[in-house]
């Protein structure tokens, strides 16, 4: 078994990491609760913009999980966090579900259907995707508003599979506009990156990030000069590796590994 040493601080995805669907994954419970017995640092992230940073806390805590809120980075926060340095109380037409809504609305950024009041079109996650919204896209793009994304996920894993993320969502604006996405702020964004290092209070030298996408948790932490773990409970797997540009600095097949789990 692969030795791997303490850190002060652990970035945690939570989708396909900690948890499958209403699941806790073998082993995070132990993991977790240790590394707080030993007041390591902890922070948890996740591109999933379709709940809230509360709604995540509350899932952890019914999971057995210690968690607050303020420990939570997800991709819809950090678009609120973009928007508020760089466009304040720009008009925004939002291709999303109603927590990501409901956050840039408690922000103060108002919301507009119609093509010629929308500063940007912001693309995400959204299962209630319709042809409307991608007319009002259309019309908004074609009038001058800018694209900007949540996440690059092409899928959520789920229990049994996997349901289609933000990246079909980008995909189709971007098709019949025929302009291109200019931010995309969840990982491997270093704006998420610096969004979570800032959380944390460590430099990255001093944490290690754990996931289970090689193209999103993995090479966000190598971009930022982190220590990664890939564990393979989730989307990537060991075949993944020979053609993946970003190469983890330990692969898992149990997340309690971590902390030399033995995992029977």
């Amino acid at each position: 078994m692969q030795t791997i040493p303490r850190y002060d601080g652990y970035i945690f995805d939570l989708d396909g990491t900690i948890y499958l669907g209403d699941i806790l994954l073998p082993g995070a419970a132990e993991l977790l609760h240790t590394l707080r017995r030993e007041g390591r640092r902890v922070t948890f992230l996740s591109n999933n913009p379709t709940k809230t940073r509360r709604q995540y806390a509350e899932r952890l805590q019914r999971l057995g999980i210690a968690a607050d809120e303020h420990e939570i980075v997800n991709s819809s926060a950090v678009m609120v966090e973009w928007l508020l340095a760089n466009a304040p109380g720009a008009s925004l037409f939002v291709v999303g579900e109603a927590p990501l809504i409901g956050e840039l609305e408690a922000a103060g950024f108002p919301l507009s259907e119609k093509p010629g009041e929308i500063a940007f079109v912001v693309a995400s996650f959204d299962r209630t995707f319709t042809y409307r919204k991608l007319q009002i896209a259309f019309d908004a793009i074609r009038a001058g508003a800018r694209l900007v994304a949540t996440n690059p996920d092409r899928f959520c894993p789920v229990p049994g599979g996997g349901e289609p993320d933000a990246a079909a969502i980008i995909a189709a604006i971007e098709a019949c506009t025929d302009t291109r996405c200019e931010v995309i702020v969840g990982k491997p964004s270093p704006i998420m990156a610096r969004t979570v290092t800032n959380l944390i209070g460590l430099p990255p030298e001093r944490c290690i990030i754990v996931g289970d996408r090689l193209m999103t948790d993995i090479a966000m932490g190598v971009t930022a000069g982190m220590d990664t773990a890939l564990v393979l409970t989730g989307d990537s797997q060991r075949a993944d590796l020979e053609r993946s540009p970003y190469q983890p600095t330990y692969v898992l097949e149990r997340i309690d590994e971590l902390i030399g789990g033995s995992g029977v």
